[in-house]
Parts: structure tokens; C-alpha cells; sequence
């Protein structure tokens, strides 16, 4: 089956997970039959998908009649035979008990037809166990949503002992027709890749409570101001479910021993029914007191290194397993864990040997399983390299003419270098690694003989980029020295980009906000599609424009526009700040992607020693009129000496199209 033969999906399961499927999957196109034991549990679902499609209308990310359409493509259903029938493929979402799927497949095998697919949405449950209950193991996989699937973008695709390729093929197919980002799972393994990772790294920082090695406020300030996570690692146990990720525990204990014992300070809030925000207390009390209040102040460089060398044994044993690749295993945690970067980059960052010194002092302290190394992670450490085959420190290597980066992209055509912010799994905001790559990659194209003009742009359609990454940068809370730094790097990036001596475009199609904004600031023309939104938010934040903002804004759009955007701290649509001078052009947004690289390549096509000299001669005059004016006299002067100057002359005469070779 292709996906061009999917016309219709059966959900199992109309809770949170399978009424949130059923959504992503009609909003694609797709005939859904949402089915459940009870009409009122079907009912409920149904309700949830219509509120939600009500939200998306809000928020002007879908119009109203996307909305009914979705709708109307989703059937409920309570009998099993009736909701199959015609499913090519049948997403089971239903809870997450072994005994309970099982029950559900051994029905379900008897009622579908022959040709479909079934896909488990399980989290960690055995894939091949599930598929052994029915006669289509070839035909049976993971398809593990994350929750809110209306939302989350990731889609693990987990292989069976028996999954045909072609199954592996469809599935992930299908997600990227839902628009999810499907990563594969090679191999049937407890936890397949976010779990594996998560679960352990949360049972650690419980272990490190549990033996009064830190407390749960030095382990979450540390987990989330020194690693830069999203949240403390107690604070994401108690907004997830402290008995979500201690049942996880359980089935890696039970499948892989002893190294998954779950701390008994897990077990201790399950039992007493403290499970987090749900419950009301958990980690943190969310009923009398403020939640989660995770201090900035309290990190310690010592569980740090204890929690990554844990994160190193589990991401060594992935690879070693053949579980997944790397760049899956940095994929999924980024999407599902919504870290910031990858963890073999932060492995990496911290060093592969230091981890493994850490893991073998621990190991010989405790004598626990979970903290004996990987014999690859061993590898790793005696060749001295990372995951990565490098020491992870985001530079270019020499490889593809040196544009080999981790945040960024950058393809070289029609002598257009297209440098491209690559972080859509976080909007592609802008850390310090990311302005070292940016401002190395202008360095290179601007070398590059092959490169005569740029264009910048972000991967995806949300954002070019929504600012800074607050929280990759969260560790220099405090640190006044590291921030200021930081702001030099950024107007580094921003100045790296104003002075190249050829012609600079940035292409902007979604969020431009703050940090991303100002980055565009550096170009010499910025071209927009119509959903582009630009805004200056640091005001909200407490805190004002750290990458040239404050210089270089007044002198594109005046001084009166420039303090209205900063001091309001704003949302601006395209046509406004085309209206202020900020952009030079709007783009319908499907014609985008075409006149963005046609501009810069119409860019490339001038006479490059002209275009360097005025580049020069337009900033020397911003500080001192009569200095730029001194400037374009030499210039002037200068080009009338170039064999560029006799090929523009001679096109000019003969009516034709100009080949400047910048000589």
C-alpha cells in the first residue's frame, strides 16, 4: 500500500491521545472513524476535537471552513466491526496496559479487512509482543504520537521483529502527510528513543535527592539554568505525571534490569497519590503554593556532570543497540523532549572521556547497574572523539567546502549562497553556537568565488526566527559578564552580515521577532511573505534589544517608528513594516520561496566590485556624511579602472544582459 491509496483512518481510543490523532488526521485530509467502548467516552472526544478546531480558528491558524470540513470528514463509532471496515489504516490509542491492547488486537484482527495497517500509538509498550496476537505482523508497527498531537511534531515510527519495510515506509509517509516529523526506531526496544532517554535522566535526579547527594531545587536549577532543559527535571515529573514516568521505569526494569530500578522516592509520591500538577502536590505543591518556583541560582557543575554522564551511558547504548542513529536520537528529544539542542551535542560539549571518568567513580562508589558504562561509550572515549567524530564545539569542518554546520544549512546555486537558520523544532531561535555558524558561514561565502550574494532565510514556514533561545541561553541568568558577552556575539552576527562585501538578502516567512529580527537588520534588503509577523518584544521581558536593535533600527526606519517598535513591544503584520521602510517587499505566501531566492539571485547577477565599494561607501557615510562622501569619490574613481565597468558599458550599448565577473 502507497500512501496515495490511505483514504481512511479508524482511531481506537477517543481519550486525549486518540481524539487528538483523530484531529491531526482529518485535518490532512483523511475520512477518520473515531472509535471507543462507550458512546460518552466517544462523545467526550469528539466535543475536545471541536473545541480544539474552535481554538485554531482563534488563533487564525485555520479559517472556519477548514474547521467544518475537518469535521465532517470524522465519524464516531462504538461498535468495532462498524469502525473497520473500510480503514486502510487503524491508529489503537487506547490505554497503555499490555493486557489491555492485546484484548483490543485479538478483536481488532478478526474485524479489519485483509490490506490494513495497524499502528500502535503505545510509548514503550513491545511492539512485537502487541503484533504476536494478530496474523499481520508484516503489517503492524509504532506510531507513537506526543502529547497534544495537534501540537507536537514528532512521530516515532518503530519497527516489529516481523514490520515489513514497506509498512515503516507508509507510516511515516502518513505522518509527514499530517505534517508531523516521523523518525524511525530500527529495532523494538523498551522506551524506543524519548523515553529511553527522558525516564532514566528523571530517575537520576530522583536518585540524587534520594542519597542527599542535591536537593530537588539544586537538581532543578541545574537541569534547566546550567543544561539549559525546558524545565527542571522534578518540575517536568510533576507536569507530566510523576506515575507516568515511574510506570515507564517499571517496564525498562522489568525488560532491562536492574540499571532501571525506580528510585524509591518515585515510588514513595505514587503510592501516596502525590503524582503533580493533577493531583494538586507532587515535587512542588500547586494548590496552597506558587507551583513550581524553580531558583536560577542554586546550580552545582557536579550533577550536572552526573546527569549527562547518565545521558551519555543511555544514548551510547541507542547507537550500540542499533535502536537508532544519531541524528534520530538528537531529532527526537529536540521534538518530543522540546530540548534545545541535541543530546550527543551536549554530550559532546561536555566531553565524552569526563563523562565516562564520572560514570566509572559512580559505578565504583555504588556498585549500581546504572551507572556501568557502555562498551561503545569506552570507544568513544580511548579514540577521543564524540558522538559526532569531533569535539562537538559547533565550528565547520573542511567537509562540503567547509559549510558542514549543526544550526545551520547552507546550499550554494546560481551563485546565491543560501544560508539558512536550521532549528524549526524551536522556532529557529538564535543561540551562541548559531551566531559563531552564522557569522563563519557569511565568512566562507563571501571567500567562496563561487558565492556573489546571500540570502537568509529560516527552514520551515512558522518562523524565520523568533529570537533569542532564552532557554538555551537561561545559564547566564545572573552571570552580567556572560550576558553582555553574549550580546557582543549577536551584534557580532548582525555586523558580520552588514559589512560582507556582497549583497546580503534576508528572506522572512513567519515570526521575526527580537534577537531574529535584529539579525535581519544586518542585511542590505529584506524581503517578507504576507503571514510574516516582526515585533521587537524585549520589553515584555524586562530587558531591551541586545543585538544592534537599539543602533540599527532607528536608521532604517527613523528614530519615531524605531522607539514605537521597541518601547511597545508590538506585533507588526508585513505590509506595516513595509509602510515603515523595514521591508523592501511582500510576497504572496506561496510565491515565497521563488521571488525570495530570485531576488538574491538577481543580486548576484551586479558588478560585485561596484556593489563592494557602495556597500562601503553607504555605512562609512551613516557615521560621517563627509567621510562616505570621500569614500564614493575613490570609488567612483576606482571602478572606472575595472574590466567590469567596459562589460556594463558595452551591454548597455548593445541593449543586452551584463556578465560581470568582478574584475
Amino acid at each position: 500500500m502507497e500512501i496515495d491509496d490511505v483514504n481512511t483512518i479508524t482511531v481506537l481510543g477517543a481519550g486525549s491521545m486518540g481524539h487528538g490523532i483523530a484531529e491531526v488526521a482529518a485535518l490532512a485530509g483523511f475520512e477518520v472513524r473515531l472509535r471507543d467502548i462507550e458512546a460518552e467516552f466517544v462523545q467526550d472526544g469528539y466535543e475536545q476535537i471541536e473545541w480544539s478546531l474552535g481554538k485554531l480558528v482563534e488563533q487564525g491558524q485555520i479559517e472556519r471552513a477548514a474547521a467544518d470540513a475537518t469535521l465532517d470528514r470524522i465519524s464516531t463509532h462504538v461498535d468495532l466491526a462498524e469502525a473497520v471496515a473500510d480503514a486502510d489504516v487503524v491508529v489503537e490509542a487506547v490505554p497503555e496496559k499490555m493486557a489491555i491492547k492485546r484484548e483490543v488486537y485479538a478483536e481488532l484482527e478478526a474485524a479489519a479487512p485483509e490490506r490494513t495497517i495497524f499502528a500502535t500509538n503505545t510509548s514503550s509498550l513491545s511492539i512485537t509482543e502487541l503484533a504476536d496476537v494478530t496474523e499481520r505482523p508484516a503489517q503492524f508497527c509504532g506510531m507513537h504520537f506526543f502529547n497534544p498531537p495537534v501540537r507536537m511534531d514528532l512521530v516515532e515510527v518503530i519497527a516489529g521483529a516481523e514490520t515489513d519495510t514497506e509498512t515503516l515506509d507508509l507510516i511515516a509517509d502518513l505522518a509527514v502527510a499530517m505534517e508531523k516529523t516521523p523518525v524511525r526506531v530500527h529495532k523494538d526496544s523498551p522506551g524506543f528513543i524519548v523515553n529511553r532517554v527522558l525516564v532514566p535522566l528523571m530517575n537520576e535526579a530522583a536518585w540524587l535527592v534520594e542519597s542527599g547527594a542535591a536537593t530537588v531545587e539544586e537538581v532543578d536549577s541545574t537541569t534547566k539554568y546550567s543544561l539549559g532543559l525546558p524545565m527542571g527535571s522534578f518540575e517536568i515529573a510533576d507536569q507530566v505525571g510523576i506515575d507516568v514516568g515511574y510506570h515507564v521505569l517499571e517496564y525498562l526494569h522489568e525488560e532491562l534490569g536492574d540499571a532501571y530500578r525506580p528510585c524509591p522516592l518515585l515510588e514513595a509520591k505514587v503510592e501516596a497519590g502525590d503524582l503533580g500538577k493533577k493531583t494538586g502536590a507532587g515535587f512542588y505543591d500547586y494548590d496552597g503554593g506558587d507551583g513550581a518556583q524553580v531558583p536560577s541560582d542554586q546550580t552545582r557543575d557536579d550533577v550536572a556532570e552526573r546527569l549527562l554522564a547518565v545521558l551519555a551511558n543511555e544514548v551510547a547504548a541507542l547507537v550500540a543497540g542499533d535502536v537508532a542513529d544519531l541524528d534520530a536520537i538528537d531529532t527526537a528529544v529536540k521534538l518530543g523532549g522540546r530540548w534545545s539542542d541535541g543530546p550527543a551535542k551536549m554530550i559532546d560539549d561536555a566531553g565524552v572521556a569526563d563523562l565516562l571518568a564520572t560514570l566509572d567513580e559512580l559505578h565504583e562508589e555504588t556498585g549500581e547497574d546504572r551507572y556501568d558504562a557502555e562498551p561503545y561509550l569506552r570507544d568513544l572515549a580511548a579514540s577521543g572523539a564524540g558522538f559526532h567524530g569531533a569535539a562537538g564545539d559547533g565550528a565547520a569542518d573542511d567537509t562540503d567546502g567547509g559549510y558542514d554546520y549543526d544550526d545551520i544549512t547552507v546550499e550554494i546555486r546560481d551563485r546565491v549562497g543560501h544560508i539558512m537558520l536550521d532549528r524549526p523544532h524551536r522556532m529557529n531561535t538564535v543561540t551562541g553556537d548559531l551566531l559563531a555558524e552564522l557569522s563563519d558561514a557569511v565568512g566562507r561565502c563571501e571567500a567562496d568565488e563561487e558565492v556573489r550574494a546571500i540570502l537568509l532565510t529560516g527552514t520551515g514556514d512558522r518562523a524565520f526566527s523568533a529570537g533569542a533561545d532564552l532557554q538555551a541561553m537561561a545559564g547566564g541568568v545572573g552571570d552580567v559578564n556572560r550576558v553582555a558577552e553574549l550580546s557582543r556575539r549577536g551584534q557580532e552576527a548582525a555586523g558580520r552580515l552588514e559589512t560582507c562585501e556582497i549583497p546580503v538578502v534576508a528572506g522572512i516567512d513567519g515570526y521575526c521577532l527580537g534577537g531574529g529580527m535584529e539579525l535581519t537588520m544586518g542585511a542590505d534588503l529584506r524581503i517578507a511573505s504576507e503571514r510574516s509577523e516582526f515585533g521587537q518584544p524585549e520589553h515584555d521581558l524586562g530587558i531591551l534589544p541586545g543585538w544592534g536593535g537599539t543602533v540599527r533600527l532607528p536608521r532604517i526606519v527613523g528614530m519615531g517608528r524605531a522607539k514605537e517598535i521597541i518601547f511597545t513591544a508590538d506585533r507588526y503584520d508585513a505590509e506595516t513594516m513595509a509602510e515603515y521602510g523595514f521591508v523592501n517587499e511582500v510576497t504572496p505566501n506561496d510565491e515565497f520561496d521563488e521571488r525570495a531566492f530570485e531576488l538574491a539571485k538577481q543580486l548576484a547577477g551586479g558588478p560585485p566590485i561596484a556593489q563592494r565599494y557602495t556597500k562601503r561607501a553607504m555605512h562609512r557615510g551613516w557615521d560621517d556624511v563627509d567621510a562616505g562622501l570621500d569614500v564614493e569619490a575613490q570609488s567612483f574613481g576606482l571602478v572606472f579602472d575595472t574590466e567590469d565597468m567596459m562589460t556594463g558599458m558595452a551591454a548597455f550599448m548593445s541593449d543586452e544582459e551584463a556578465e560581470f565577473e568582478g574584475k
